[in-house]
């Protein structure tokens, strides 16, 4: 008897599990073998064996597989008290000493298979590991055809010791773990599912003999929905009311449910609670397999409402999916069947026909408000403070699919920087936040990672006071809507700005500091991409705009808004219908979404005024004052570029030019001291790029302005080339 390996590799460890767990199996063959052999005809003539399988050559085989084989060798055969081999007992303590997971426990554990499920499953990888179980299972069945497992083999070897061969067979059926997620496959059509005959899935005889991988990679069932890692309900779904509908649907009193609104992500978990509370798995119908043309209902489709049925499980349907000719048949499937369902989508979808062949009641879950979406971080972020909770549901509306995942990356990170040791979780909330919900953009806008700060900004104190009073607006918004109830009131969503002045001014500047202090993307407009000439694309590029920017938590921002948000004008062709008509969904959309929105435009008076008296706030910015300048001008010239000692900004505050304009002079001043070849940037460097910016803008640079340093003006360099 050859004992466990006590100091192996994890090949050589799983290769002596297989040789264990072999060893029942070959014998319960041999004793099919017997029992075949005292029925069949005795046919010894050697000439028939290519047309047979005689009794003598099954003796000899399963001989030959007892004798032992390269591949296995021989078994032990001492059992324990509860029936396992002496030899996997102490398999396993070895595999665990050498910190190995023995191949078959570990898909065993993954798939919740039972000993009899694993059974199987060597009976289909031995013809794998030698063609002598090959000719033995022909015997078995006798068919010489027939050399790999079937139903016919495995109730036949595995029933002798009293299991039940109904059950047997249903474990093999569709519905049964190893066929549902891909562990055994059919290697061919047959006439009868009792002879169809098996062999292992993809990858998993390679698994089985220790070369490598993962359990979890070796099988999947396509339609089962399974709560993700850290799944709670919905809060916006009532638990007594999902509790009495999950009692309605096991009872059968109701067999089609509609959970309306919310992400597809938020469907999901409706659905999965209602499931929870009729204690029933749920199913995906697979209706992308539905034939697109022809509306015809594959065998798969309904073959996967049957395998719901036979699991007891709860369909789920999402709206979406019931257009064209394939969701006309899946209706209609549907119709036929009094399997209970759930159906979801952001509106809802209820086909009379539908409606009335079934037991209906639907819910609505509404976007959580901002005590739920406390709750729903609490759940995903159990070590933050009330504080903290209270400003991550004011200032971030993520589903609880997005929450987790923050609540991973967050983790990730602190233990990360913690190196082995723990670290504050607050502090990589931020990068967290951002890597979930960055990365989302289409062509119609892209996303700028904020880099300024409120400190940076160069205003009047009114109009500072007024982009704080933004900033605060946003944060405590969604607790005031829910709280005090101003959300039931039309209109009230988000918050709208809108920013106007003349160019250079600071607005973008602004809109990226807000954005930056909120902790938050700003997602620009590109309009060039959003306009469109043909009738109806404006309107979809837009939805794609402001989908962006509500499932990405960004600012959203359109720079040059006159374009899109300028005054209606009466129809006189039939494109001034269109373009009106573009004008009346913004104003819907603006007042349906939760994002921070802000237009930027030059002048208030080409705005609409259906859309001004729709913003909450209106900061105007005026040109910069003396002292704006004064500030404007020390932070115009980076801390590391070499000034000579020389330049008086003083004097160039009391110019009369915008933030944007003294950023260009400033720059302009050190190329041009750097093409002179100086080592710094002297007072006629900065003489001349300001006059250059001068000459950019159309204006004219008077001497008298500059005082005694109006003589820079006429040395070389001082004027632009053209």
């Amino acid at each position: 008897m050859t004992g466990p390996i006590l100091t192996a590799d994890a090949v050589e460890l799983a290769l002596a599990h297989l040789r264990v767990r072999l060893l029942p199996l070959h014998r319960a063959l041999r004793q099919a073998v017997e029992r075949q052999t005292a029925e069949a005809e005795q046919l010894t003539r050697p000439d028939l064996t290519p047309f047979c399988v005689t009794a003598q050559e099954a003796q000899l085989q399963v001989d030959r597989i007892a004798a032992g084989v390269p591949a296995l060798g021989r078994p032990a055969e001492a059992r324990t008290d509860d029936g396992d081999p002496v030899g996997e007992r102490e398999l396993r303590r070895a595999a665990a000493a050498a910190d190995v997971v023995l191949p078959l426990d570990a898909l065993a554990c993954r798939f919740r298979l039972d000993r009899r499920e694993q059974d199987v499953l060597l009976l289909a990888l031995a013809p794998e590991l030698d063609r002598a179980w090959q000719r033995a299972y022909a015997y078995v069945v006798d068919d010489l055809n027939r050399r790999l497992p079937s139903a016919e083999l495995v109730v036949t070897v595995l029933t002798e010791g009293g299991a039940d061969p109904a059950s047997v067979r249903r474990s093999l059926g569709p519905a049964g773990r190893l066929r549902r997620h891909g562990l055994l496959c059919s290697a061919g059509p047959s006439a009868l599912g009792w002879t169809e005959e098996l062999v292992l899935g993809p990858g998993l005889p390679e698994f089985l003999l220790g070369a490598g991988g993962t359990a979890d990679l070796m099988g999947e069932d396509p339609d089962e929905v399974l709560p993700p890692p850290g799944y709670t309900a919905p809060p916006q779904l009532a638990p007594e009311m999902v509790q009495r509908l999950g009692a309605a649907v096991r009872s059968r009193s109701i067999d089609l449910v509609g959970l309306w609104g919310g992400s597809t992500t938020v469907q999901r978990d409706a659905a999965l609670a209602l499931a929870a509370a009729a204690r029933c798995p749920l199913r995906r119908l697979p209706v992308d397999l539905a034939d697109q043309a022809a509306g015809a209902m594959p065998e798969q489709v309904r073959a996967a409402a049957q395998l719901a049925a036979e699991l007891g499980a709860l369909l789920w349907v999402r709206s979406d999916e019931l257009t064209g000719p394939a969701g006309a048949a899946v209706l209609d499937l549907l119709t036929r069947s009094r399997q209970p369902t759930v159906l979801t989508g952001a509106a809802p979808v209820r086909p009379a026909g539908l409606l009335a062949a079934r037991s209906y009641a639907e819910v609505a879950q509404p976007d959580p408000d901002h005590d739920q979406r406390r709750r729903m971080w609490a759940a995903a972020l159990p070590v933050l403070d009330e504080g903290s909770l209270t400003e991550l549901a004011s200032r971030y509306r993520l589903n609880g699919e997005e929450m987790r995942a923050v609540a991973a990356v967050a983790d990730a990170g602190a233990r990360l920087a913690g190196n082995g040791r723990p670290a504050p979780l607050g502090d990589h909330l931020a990068p967290a936040i951002a890597s979930v919900t960055r990365g989302r953009w289409a062509g119609q806008a892209h996303a700028v990672t904020p880099t300024r700060t409120m400190d940076e900004l160069v205003l009047p104190a009114e109009q500072f006071a007024h982009l704080q009073e933004v900033a605060a607006a946003f944060r405590t918004w969604p607790r005031m809507a829910d709280a005090w109830g101003f959300r039931r009131r039309a209109g009230d969503s988000g918050v709208r700005v809108l920013f106007t002045g003349e160019p250079g001014t600071g607005k973008t500047m602004s809109a990226d500091a807000l954005a930056n202090s909120l902790g938050l993307d700003l997602l620009s407009v590109d309009l060039s991409q959003v306009v469109s000439k043909w009738v109806g694309e404006t309107e979809k590029n837009l939805e794609s705009v402001f989908g962006q920017a509500e499932e990405s938590q960004a600012v959203l921002f359109f720079d040059e808004a006159d374009a899109l948000f300028g005054k209606r004008g009466e129809v006189k062709h039939g494109t001034d219908r269109y373009a009106n008509l573009e004008v009346g969904y913004l104003l819907q959309r603006l007042e349906s979404t939760d994002a921070l929105v802000i237009l930027a435009s030059n002048l208030r008076e080409n705005i609409d005024p259906a859309f001004t008296r729709r913003f909450h706030f209106a900061v105007h910015f005026s040109r910069p004052g003396p002292a704006e300048r004064r500030r404007l001008w020390h932070q115009a010239f980076p801390a590391k570029a070499p000034l000579a000692p020389d330049v008086d900004l003083d004097v160039f505050a009391r110019l009369d030019m915008t933030g944007a304009g003294i950023v260009s002079a400033a720059r302009s001043a050190a190329l041009l001291a750097a093409d002179a070849g100086e080592d710094a940037i002297s007072m006629g460097a900065v003489v001349r790029g300001v006059a250059r910016q001068y000459q950019r803008e159309a204006r004219l640079l008077q001497p008298a302005e500059l005082g005694p340093y109006a003589t820079f003006l006429g040395q070389p360099g001082a004027r632009s080339a053209r």
